[in-house]
Parts: C-alpha cells; sequence; structure tokens
C-alpha cells in the first residue's frame, strides 16, 4: 500500500485514520473508469476502494472511523491523469452502504482479480460470501437513482446541478465523461438484476460504445435514448428481478459480527 500518512491531501480524518487504513485494509482494488473498461488514455485518474476492518477501540469505544479519504491533489483540485483517489471504508460502513444498494460500493464484489491492490482471507470472504446476502431488487432502485440524477444534470444544467467539466461542453456540446457516467450506470444495474452480478471490465459492445460517447461519437440524444431505454427496463426488472425483494440484513448482522470478533481476537492492538 502506498505510504498515505505522508503524501497527498487527507480528506478525512488525520494521520491515526491513515494508519488505520493502512494497517487493517482487508480489501483493496479498482474502482471507477479503469476497472469499468472505458477510461480515456491520458484524461483519467485512478480511483481505488478499500475496506478496512477498524480496531475494537473505534466500534465500542468513544473514538469513530467510517472512512479515509487520500486524494494527491488538495481539497477542491479536480483529480487528473495520473492522480490517486482513495477512500478506505470501515467494514460496518461498507457493509451499511453495500445494503443500501449504493452501486460504487458494490463494485470490489465484482471486480476481477487483477484489479485488486490488496486481500485477505476476510477480504477474499468478503468477495465470495456477502453478494449471498447484499444484493437485492433494492439496489436496482438505487441504479435507477442514479442514473435520473445524472440525466437530469446534463438536460437540466439550469437548475443548478450543472456537471464541472466545461472543457468539454465547449468541444462536444456536453459532458461527455458524465453521458458515459449515465450510460454504464443503465447498463449495470439492468445485468446486475437479471444475472445476480456486474462484468468487469464491461461486455462488448457497449464498452465500445461508452469510449465513443465520451470521444463524441456520439449525440447527447443517443445517449439519453440509451439511458430511457435501461430506465424502463431497470424499472420493470424491479418488480420481475429474481433477486430477493431486500438485502438479508439479519445474515449481514451475524458475518460482521463473526468478522469483527475474528480479526479482533488476533490483534493485540485493538
Amino acid at each position: 500500500m502506498a505510504d498515505v500518512k505522508t503524501i497527498g491531501w487527507m480528506k478525512h480524518g488525520t494521520a491515526e485514520y491513515a494508519e488505520i487504513a493502512e494497517r487493517h485494509t482487508i480489501l483493496r482494488c479498482q474502482v471507477g473508469s479503469g476497472v469499468h473498461g472505458t477510461a480515456i488514455a491520458g484524461t483519467d485518474d485512478r480511483d481505488e476502494m478499500g475496506i478496512c476492518v477498524e480496531p475494537a477501540r473505534y466500534v465500542v469505544g468513544l473514538r469513530k472511523f467510517e472512512q479515509y479519504v487520500f486524494r494527491t491533489q488538495p481539497e477542491g483540485v479536480r483529480s487528473g491523469p495520473g492522480d490517486l483517489d482513495l477512500t478506505v471504508y470501515g467494514l460496518r460502513k461498507w457493509m451499511a452502504l453495500a445494503l443500501g444498494g449504493n452501486p460504487t460500493v458494490l463494485l470490489p464484489l465484482f471486480v476481477p482479480d487483477d484489479e485488486i491492490v490488496v486481500t485477505t482471507g476476510l477480504g477474499q470472504a468478503l468477495r465470495e460470501e456477502v453478494p449471498e446476502f447484499v444484493l437485492s431488487r433494492l439496489t436496482g432502485h438505487h441504479f435507477l437513482g442514479y442514473l435520473r440524477s445524472q440525466r437530469d444534470r446534463l438536460v437540466y444544467p439550469e437548475r443548478g446541478k450543472a456537471t464541472n467539466r466545461p472543457e468539454l461542453i465547449d468541444v462536444y456540446g456536453f459532458d461527455v465523461k458524465f453521458a458515459g457516467h449515465m450510460v454504464r450506470l443503465g447498463l449495470q444495474g439492468v445485468e446486475l438484476l437479471e444475472t445476480g452480478k456486474i462484468t468487469l471490465p464491461m461486455p462488448e459492445p457497449w464498452r465500445t460504445w461508452i469510449v465513443d460517447l465520451r470521444q463524441g461519437r456520439h449525440s447527447k440524444d443517443e445517449a439519453l435514448a440509451v439511458a430511457d431505454d435501461m430506465e424502463a427496463r431497470l424499472t420493470r426488472l424491479i418488480e420481475t428481478s429474481h433477486l430477493p425483494p431486500r438485502p438479508d440484513a439479519e445474515r449481514a448482522d451475524r458475518w460482521l459480527v463473526d468478522a469483527y470478533s475474528a480479526v479482533w481476537a488476533g490483534d493485540s492492538a485493538s
């Protein structure tokens, strides 16, 4: 793991939080356009996500650790090529977000092995066991919500939630990167509700389609048409998917208790 204590910008927490993230990570992997296969060479930063098991005093004591964010760039400065954006969640926080169906937080369950930066036995168990009780039709609602939010920011910039890449708008007439996220969310939400998994990197022909979109080879109207189709399919699948209506919170609770108990029993520093 990179020396996150001394380089870059720590958004959440102090060097103490960086030490927790470094010493107690059970899984860390690439997320973002790199793992989706939709990055444009020389333009995208690298996004990574980690999950750590906080020491006992940060769970049962007065201290608190939910997440640690490291960015190469200072707060308020947009990341660029070669920059790293890393978020390390505490296991409890990550599980709560996963149970809620957060699309980005679910990615570590599906990334290919060669995109994993750090893993432990517990990290591998998380990838193998947690999908059984976390994935549900509730996730479809969140993919649908994110898709609609992205679309509204493309279509209604006057509402004050416009995208933040004026250089792309100047060249292509709209934020092509944002449009790519919109289409990707729809496609992956449909795949998840149909198959119970997300294929990474994205399968063809859509991977190339999104790369082409990001380079101005498809229009905003074409992207919005795809988003409309995915919205309709997601709406149907939320009612008809083979996935359960809601995640199994009881199983998640038992899994967390077992995981924390096992780690703390072997960690004298907890």
